[in-house]
């Protein structure tokens, strides 16, 4: 006989996973019972949510469907007590999902693997499934809404056939859900594929490709000014700027591990005399070549390099997301390469420019220690023992700094353990930042030593740093952290100067050029438009400061400042005005 049981203690209060397990399995019972013709996939919990794959045949939902899909949702709810689970043999579970050739799928794999099949059912609802359910859900599974609907291979694989996925969230009261919807009410007003638009940052060509992301003068802009920030810390921390190639052979991703690893990842080269070559997916592998030029005695360490460059990875086309998301990616690079010794005061240094760098954007830090999985050896180069003593320095490091560092195994690269840095950002989400990681492992395929002051061969030790890790990335965080509007440091455009009338666009023009010569980034309005109109466009454009000129301002050698985060400044001397927005933007404080 099958074995039954329910799967909580009928009184406990369900966590939020289980809620949203839960929900998704009443989305599934809810959309099978409107579209009987509809096949259910996989619906997990996520983040802040849940989500259901359906296979619907000919049915074409869209986001109007969700009303009735929420009404039904609420009609079976009132009828699911509990989840009731049972073990069933693996032909019993065969037959119950015939009809369903994804559940069929996974049951056979089940089957191969040794693993129990596990059904669920409420009501008439039967479902495959492991559990981890609220108790009582008619009780506790109240507070859900349908968010959105989106396109997804079968098990992320393009080769399968395309379902539809419907998005939603559920939470334990009403004031947690109606807090979550107000957030992404708010996200949806910053999301930077949106303001990238609007601000003329960036584009998007079908012709260039997926992924694949066009920078306009005035995003360059931006990207040259934080890159030239990150690059202004390391200097002072005795960074060297090195460059490398945008292509390699297979050879040297053979020898650093990356080929195994990220072979699937790469876009590859043929040459003519058939050599393989692969478009960089990381650069550390380059630097250990550039280091590894020469001998290096004990006394030129540590060696630190730093390259802003493009590496490329063929992410999938669903994946791929605005900014968030691409296949070129310009990461802000460093590599030191130290002896041991030297590893606390490097990795610290790093963490200063950290701090720094995110400060400046009042963005709140967290730290991951981002160890590997000691279960799992097969997934890390090196042996165990490299590893703990790789991890127990960072362990050390953080303790020191005062920092209580959540430890996140599994979370390493697969050639050493690392700082994660973690952001959250003015509505309150959090998005991985910078990272610190100390390896191993690349100098010991590499060969990487120095001589010591026994005239000896040293191994040295390598540690990997990147502040805003892809530029591109950290851009669609700031962009929707800031909502759009730049600090005056980094706004494309800083001032714009708008004349009243034509009568006074000489001036306008005079102090539009007084502000490009001390390296203010000034535009003039054009006078033929209004005053109305140019304010708008000015406010539209996120620009940090409006200058508004008339004949009193002219005469007076004056103007009016509208700041786009204080308002109305009132009217201040043309060289007052000049002598105060250089200073705000040496500085790189808030307007």
């Amino acid at each position: 006989m099958p074995k039954s049981h329910n799967q909580l203690d009928k009184h406990s209060q369900p966590s939020l996973d289980e809620l949203r397990h839960s929900a998704a399995h009443l989305l599934a019972a809810s959309v099978l019972a409107l579209w009987p013709e509809a096949k259910n996939a996989i619906g997990p919990a996520v983040e802040n949510g849940f989500y259901q794959d359906f296979d619907l045949g000919e049915v074409k939902l869209t986001e109007e469907d969700f009303p009735k899909i929420e009404a039904k949702m609420r009609a079976l709810l009132t009828t699911w007590d509990t989840f009731a689970i049972q073990e069933v043999p693996v032909v019993q579970a065969i037959k119950d999902f015939a009809w369903n050739p994804y559940k069929s799928e996974l049951i056979n794999e089940f089957a191969t693997t040794g693993k129990t099949i596990t059904e669920t059912k409420q009501g008439d609802f039967l479902d495959l499934c492991k559990g981890g359910h609220s108790a009582e859900p008619n009780k506790y599974l109240q507070y859900f809404k349908l968010l959105s609907l989106a396109g997804a291979y079968w098990r992320g694989d393009e080769k399968n056939k395309m379902l539809t996925r419907i998005y939603g969230t559920a939470w334990a009261t009403q004031e947690e859900l109606d807090a979550y919807l107000h957030q992404l009410e708010e996200a949806r007003k910053r999301d930077h594929r949106k303001l990238g638009i609007e601000l003329d940052l960036f584009t998007f060509s079908d012709l260039v490709g997926p992924g694949l992301p066009l920078f306009t003068p005035r995003g360059t802009i931006v990207r040259d000014l934080l890159d030239g920030f990150v690059w202004e810390l390391r200097r002072a921390k005795g960074y060297q700027k090195v460059e490398i190639p945008h292509i390699t052979k297979k050879d040297l991703y053979e020898r650093s591990g990356h080929w195994e690893k990220f072979k699937d990842d790469l876009f590859r080269i043929q040459t003519r005399d058939k050599h393989e070559f692969a478009m960089k997916p990381m650069n550390c592998p380059h630097h250990t070549q550039i280091y590894g030029r020469k001998p290096h005695s004990y006394r030129e360490l540590p060696v630190r390099y730093a390259n802003t460059t493009m590496v490329y990875r063929d992410e999938q086309s669903g994946e791929l997301g605005g900014l968030s998301r691409v296949r070129a990616i310009t990461q802000d690079d460093a590599h030191v390469f130290c002896r041991y010794s030297h590893i606390k005061k490097e990795v610290s240094a790093i963490w200063d420019i950290v701090d720094t760098f995110y400060r400046t954007f009042q963005f709140e830090l967290r730290v991951r220690l981002s160890f590997h999985d000691p279960k799992t050896p097969e997934k890390y180069l090196g042996d165990e023992e490299v590893w703990q003593k790789a991890e127990a320095e960072l362990r050390q490091i953080a303790g020191e700094r005062g920092v209580v560092a959540e430890e996140a195994p599994g979370e390493a690269a697969f050639y050493g353990p690392k700082l994660d840095f973690m952001a959250k950002d003015a509505i309150g989400r959090e998005h991985q930042v910078a990272t610190i990681q100390l390896d191993m492992n690349q100098p010991e395929r590499f060969d990487l030593t120095c001589i010591n002051e026994q005239g000896e061969s040293e191994r040295i030790v390598m540690v990997h740093a990147a502040i805003m890790g892809s530029i591109e990335r950290f851009m669609s965080v700031l962009i929707e952290h800031v909502a759009g509007a730049f600090p005056t440091w980094l706004a494309p455009v800083q001032v714009l100067v708008i004349p009243i009338s034509d009568k006074v666009v000489e001036y306008a023009d005079q102090v539009t050029h007084q502000l490009l010569e001390v390296g203010v980034r000034a535009d003039l309005a054009p006078s033929d438009v209004t005053l109305g109109k140019n304010i708008r466009a000015g406010q539209i454009q996120k620009i940090p400061y409006l200058l508004i000129v008339g004949e009193r301002e002219a005469e007076a050698q004056s103007v009016s400042i509208r700041s786009m985060t204080a308002g109305d400044q009132g009217v201040v001397p043309t060289a007052e005005f000049l002598a105060r927005i250089t200073k705000e933007i040496a500085s790189r404080q808030a307007a």
